[in-house]
């Protein structure tokens, strides 16, 4: 099965998770390396499993992606990505459960999901191409952390 089968034009909205992970005021942030959404900067985060919560789901993508630790702290936002084609058939539509994260472990590494990634300040944020509302998920989950 490749990985984009059944995401898309899906039956029913499909359910993901990221996490927000924060080290010494920083987000640790990825630029994508595939669809969709190639090359924009975003929090790592994948689809939920069977049998796994959305925030074990979150901290598990977090690591395959970057190889850093984290612990999921709270719930900071939940995300509607729904694309459209110039038809007006959805092509794809997840679900994101965007949790806010504490650093456990790691400094991070690139992969084919995470083609680059930074520690940054939430301040930053606007001046990087980022997936649309990038900035507001990690204020909400900075502030869960306070």
């Amino acid at each position: 099965m490749s990985d984009d089968e059944g995401r898309l034009r899906p039956a029913r909205p499909l359910l993901a998770a990221s996490l927000a992970c924060f080290r010494d005021g920083e987000v640790l942030i990825a630029r994508r390396g595939k669809p969709p959404a190639v090359g924009l900067w975003s929090l790592p985060g994948g689809m939920v499993e069977l049998g796994e919560t959305a925030a074990e789901a979150a901290v598990r993508e977090l690591h395959e992606e970057t190889g850093v630790r984290a612990t999921a702290v709270a719930l900071a936002d939940v995300v509607e990505v729904i694309l459209r084609s110039p038809e007006g058939v959805v092509e794809r539509h997840v679900t994101i459960l965007a949790y806010a994260g504490s650093w456990v472990a790691g400094d991070g590494a690139t992969g084919p999901e995470a083609i680059e990634i930074a520690w940054v300040r939430p301040d930053q944020l606007d001046a990087l191409e980022t997936t649309p509302g990038l900035s507001a998920v990690v204020a909400r989950a900075a502030a869960r952390l306070r």
